[in-house]
């Protein structure tokens, strides 16, 4: 009815929606990799950008998420259901692990325990966490490997 539409081409690699590359390789875009080191209250930005590298050294920290509403301001589209995950590296040594603790209107779910690299404890040194927008200034978060 006398719209423009305009085909997505099929050229230039990544994934395209319809009639598009369906076996080629989905990219993403990845936030600077954060870092921390001992004990601290991680910021919005720390906990959003997908990855977290943590360095403890030898004596174990707990990393502090930041606060519900630190989270809705720095995410201010986010609706409720909405969701996105955090990956933990831990690369402490010896007692070096990390023990996430949650913030005023946050709700663990799950072991917030980031082991060494390479320790026995099977979870191979890195955590991966869900959080999930569940009201204003609230938000849930779920280990899920």
């Amino acid at each position: 009815f006398g719209e423009n539409i305009m085909a997505i081409p099929s050229i230039g690699g990544g994934r395209q929606f319809g009639d598009g590359n369906v076996n080629e390789l989905v990219l993403s875009v990845q936030a600077d990799v954060q870092t921390a080191t001992s004990t601290a209250t991680l910021t919005a930005a720390q906990t959003t950008g997908g990855i977290l590298v943590g360095n403890p050294s030898t004596t174990a920290a707990t990393y502090t998420l930041p606060t519900a509403a630190a989270l809705d301001a720095s995410v201010g589209n986010a609706k409720v259901g909405s969701t996105f995950d955090l990956t933990i590296i831990n690369l402490g040594t010896s007692t070096g692990l990390i023990t996430v603790a949650v913030g005023t209107g946050i709700t663990a779910v799950g072991n917030l325990v980031v082991a060494i690299t390479g320790s026995a404890a099977g979870v191979g040194g890195a955590g991966v966490f869900r959080f999930r927008k569940t009201g204003t200034s609230a938000w849930s978060v779920y280990r899920v490997s």
